[in-house]
C-alpha cells in the first residue's frame, strides 16, 4: 500500500484475484482471464497493471489448489482464510484522492466484492464512497466557479460532470441507508 493507506495498482489487481477466488474456485487459466476481463474493461489494456502472479498468491499461502479441472494438470484454486484477511485488508482500504483511472478500478472492485464484508465493514465502506464523491463534487464546484465567467466549453463539460456526480452522490446515499445506520 501507499503510505496514506490505498491501494497500488497490483494491489488493485490483487483484490480482484481475491475476490474473484472468494465467489468460486477457477483454474489458472479461468482466473487469469476474469482478472484480465475486468481490469481491461475498466482502465483499458494495462500490461503495468496485471502482473500479479498467481504463483506469488500460492506462495504466500492466499489460495491454494483444490481439486483439478478439466485435468489434473489445471488444478481449481480456491481462496484460503489468510486470503479472506487479506480481502478484507484490501476491500477496506481507503481510496487515493486523483488517480482516476486506478480509483475508477479500485471502486467498481469494492462495489463487486462489496457483499463479501460483514455489515459494519459494508457500512464504512459506503461511507467512505460517500465522502470521495462529495469531494469530488467540492472540487468540480470550486473548479467551475473559478472559470464561470470564460469562454469555450469548459463549464459545460464541468456542468456534466457535476450533475452526474450529484446523481453519484445521491445513489450512494441511499445504498447507505439501505445498509443501515453505525452502531
Amino acid at each position: 500500500m501507499y503510505a496514506d493507506e490505498t491501494l497500488t495498482p497490483k494491489e488493485a489487481i490483487r483484490l480482484c484475484a481475491l475476490g474473484t477466488l472468494a465467489l468460486k474456485p477457477l483454474t489458472y487459466g479461468g482466473l487469469v482471464n476474469n482478472i484480465r476481463h475486468f481490469v481491461s474493461r475498466m482502465m483499458g489494456p494495462s500490461l503495468d497493471v496485471l502482473g500479479t502472479s498467481v504463483e506469488l498468491l500460492k506462495y504466500e499461502g492466499l489460495i491454494a489448489a483444490e481439486g483439478s479441472g478439466d485435468s489434473e494438470d489445471d488444478p481449481l484454486f480456491a481462496i484460503t482464510q489468510a486470503g479472506r484477511d487479506e480481502l478484507r485488508a484490501l476491500l477496506t482500504a481507503r481510496i487515493r484522492t486523483g488517480a482516476l483511472e486506478l480509483n475508477k478500478l479500485i471502486v467498481a472492485l469494492k462495489f463487486h466484492f462489496l457483499h463479501l464484508l460483514d455489515d459494519a465493514d459494508r457500512r464504512a465502506q459506503a461511507d467512505l464512497l460517500l465522502e470521495l464523491c462529495e469531494s469530488e463534487l467540492t472540487r468540480l464546484e470550486d473548479l467551475r466557479g473559478h472559470h464561470a465567467g470564460d469562454t469555450g466549453y469548459l463549464v459545460q463539460w464541468l456542468d456534466h460532470d457535476i450533475t452526474q456526480n450529484k446523481a453519484r452522490l445521491l445513489w450512494l446515499e441511499d445504498l447507505r441507508q439501505s445498509l443501515g445506520t453505525s452502531g
